[in-house]
C-alpha cells in the first residue's frame, strides 16, 4: 500500500536520492541541498510530500504557493515530482499529483500549474492541457 504523507526532516537522504536521480540539467549538490530542505520544510509556501511503500519513500512532490495578478488570486507551482524509475505507471505519480492539488486547494489557489520536459503524457492524462510554451 501506498501512502502519500507530508515530508519530515528523517526523510532527508531518501529524498536527496530521488532528487539527484531526477534531475538532468544540473546535478544536486549535497551541501545546497542540505541548507534548503529545511526551509521547504518550514515553508508555509511551499508542499513537499512523500510517496511511502512500506518503510522505503518511493516519490516525492516538491511545488510552491505564490500570489499572481493574472489569476486574480494564488497559484500553485510544481517544481518536481519524482517516482522511482521502477515504480512508475503504477499509479504513484498520479496520487502525489491529488495531494499536490488538495494542498493548493487549501492555499486558495485557482490553478495548478508547472513545466516538463519528458512527462507531457503523464500530465495529459490527468487532465492538465497544455497552455504555454517555456523559456
Amino acid at each position: 500500500m501506498i501512502r502519500i504523507r507530508s515530508c519530515l526532516r528523517e526523510d532527508e537522504k531518501a529524498v536527496f536520492a530521488l532528487a539527484r536521480d531526477f534531475a538532468t540539467s544540473f546535478p544536486v549538490d549535497p551541501a545546497s541541498f542540505s541548507e534548503s530542505f529545511p526551509h521547504v520544510l518550514s515553508s508555509s509556501g511551499m508542499c513537499l510530500a512523500v510517496a511511502q511503500s512500506s518503510d522505503a519513500i518511493i516519490g516525492y512532490v516538491l511545488g510552491t504557493a505564490h500570489p499572481t495578478f493574472y489569476a486574480s488570486g494564488p497559484v500553485a507551482w510544481v517544481e518536481e515530482i519524482m517516482v522511482k524509475e521502477c515504480l512508475r505507471k503504477k499509479g504513484v505519480g498520479k496520487l502525489l499529483m491529488e495531494h499536490f492539488e488538495v494542498w493548493a486547494k487549501s492555499k486558495g489557489c485557482r490553478l495548478v500549474a508547472l513545466a516538463t520536459r519528458r512527462a507531457a503524457e503523464f500530465y495529459k492524462n490527468l487532465v492538465y492541457t497544455e497552455s504555454a510554451v517555456y523559456f
